[in-house]
């Protein structure tokens, strides 16, 4: 279980500052620094969650004044998806006192984790980096909600098995496909694949592509053709996306039988041209401007010029991501408020706040975002909440859900999560044990 851990693969080298610095620390406002990628090959991903990430936190400040009366101070720093520069990133905000760093790579979260705690600064990996830092007691500085990426596989598994006309005992047999970003984040569900075939009695093929060669995929799906996998699944990023799809295309592969984790794009699938209508991915909110909240965010933010998203390209799926990623921020910011008495909180007084975190139905409503996504909730013990997801299918312009929601598989995967959690410790010994404070009701 080594693979998942490695740093990401260098891609860029140069770090940029995309928004001019704003006061930290100070009385009257809480410093939220956004790590992006708007340059580089993982851009046409990074640039629409960058944008709505942005978007959102800056339509509180406008329509709200901030955050229980105190302004936020949004702070971007350019990675370029690159280990090295993330961490220089990490670097120079940490002397402004960060409430959070988002740092949107798996490869920048592995070498954050254990600074967290030295830093008293909670890391959020929302839905990717180690999918072990879901267990509070080991990692109590470190969150990734709603889902990790074994749930993930094993939702996409179960729908498979649904489509196959029942329970997971159908997909004894079939060959499954696993098309991949050969690094931390693509590797990280090989264990469980590979625990999951055993338990199903299923064929795994895999297929890794390194990030070097994600414009060049022909290889891979020339061995898609030869083994004819029942199905296909994919964890994949930036150009490696729209060049899986049109290479499916390319040979032939069903787009029914087509599926990934929850990081395409709109335009990732509009590439491959009318053969990638049917490809699917999981998600869990909704790819749609039709809400309250959205609307807030043409007003004061998009229509007054003060956003860098196109106008059509608000309420896409890889943009709302990024406005679900700030809301937890948000709302967190919200409960830490609360457990403490303060106005500008501190990233110790965060932590708490992400701990406590208790997003139900009727908060989702009051923040204009009833429909939008389902509650999260989270503890000193679950730093994640295993949320159900849902598929969505490509109809050619837009993604449209085409299931019920799928509940991952918690005897499946908690076991692994508590085991690896355990290896992660004693690999890094001596790794302190917890000794934060618990407010959340567990």
């Amino acid at each position: 279980m080594t693979g998942f851990r490695n740093a990401m693969l260098a891609l860029v080298a140069t770090t940029v500052i995309a928004a001019p610095a704003l006061p930290a620390a100070a009385d009257d406002s809480i410093y939220v620094p956004l790590f992006t990628y708007r340059t580089g090959p993982f851009a046409g991903s990074g640039i629409y969650i960058a944008d709505g990430m942005h978007d959102y936190l800056n339509m509180l400040n406008e329509r709200d004044g901030g955050i229980g009366g105190v302004k936020l101070a949004i702070d971007e720093c350019e990675t370029g998806y690159d280990t090295k520069k993330g961490l220089e990133c990490y670097e120079s905000v940490k002397p402004k006192h960060p409430v959070v760093v988002n740092p949107w790579s798996t490869g920048i979260t592995l070498p954050l984790i254990p600074k967290a705690a030295v830093d008293k600064i909670p890391i959020l990996s929302m839905a990717y980096g180690l999918s072990a830092s879901a267990v509070g007691d080991t990692f109590p500085w470190i969150f990734n909600p709603p889902d990790t990426y074994w749930d993930g596989m094993s939702m996409i598994l179960k729908y498979i098995a649904a489509q196959e006309g029942g329970g997971m005992e159908k997909l004894k047999g079939k060959k499954i496909g696993y098309i991949y970003l050969d690094a931390g984040f693509g590797k990280e569900p090989l264990p469980f694949l590979e625990q999951l075939q055993k338990d199903y009695g299923f064929e795994t093929k895999l297929y890794p592509v390194a990030a070097a060669e994600m414009q060049n995929q022909s290889a891979q799906w020339l061995s898609v053709r030869r083994d004819k996998p029942d199905y296909m699944i994919m964890y994949g990023w930036g150009a490696l996306q729209p060049t899986a799809i049109k290479e499916a295309v390319k040979i032939g592969y069903p787009m029914e039988k087509f599926i990934s984790i929850w990081w395409p794009s709109e335009e990732d699938a509009k590439g491959a041209g009318e053969g990638a209508v049917g490809f699917k991915t999981l998600n869990w909110h909704a790819a749609s401007a039709d809400f309250p909240v959205i609307k807030d965010i043409q007003k004061y933010v998009v229509e007054k010029g003060k956003s860098a998203s196109p106008k059509d390209h608000v309420g896409t799926v890889l943009y709302n991501r990024g406005v679900y990623n700030s809301m937890l921020i948000a709302e967190a910011i919200r409960t830490a408020q609360k457990i403490t008495g303060k106005k500008a909180i501190s990233g110790e007084d965060m932590r708490r706040g992400l701990e406590s975190l208790n997003i139900d139905a009727a908060r989702l409503k009051e923040m204009g975002m009833e429909g939008f996504a389902g509650p999260v909730k989270l503890s000193c013990t679950d730093h994640n909440g295993h949320q159900p997801a849902f598929v969505q299918r490509f109809d050619g312009t837009k993604y449209v859900k085409v299931s019920d929601l799928i509940a991952p598989q918690a005897d499946k995967v908690q076991p692994l999560l508590d085991a690896d959690a355990k290896a992660y410790a004693e690999k890094n010994a001596p790794w302190p044990k917890r000794t934060e404070p618990c407010d959340a009701k567990s």
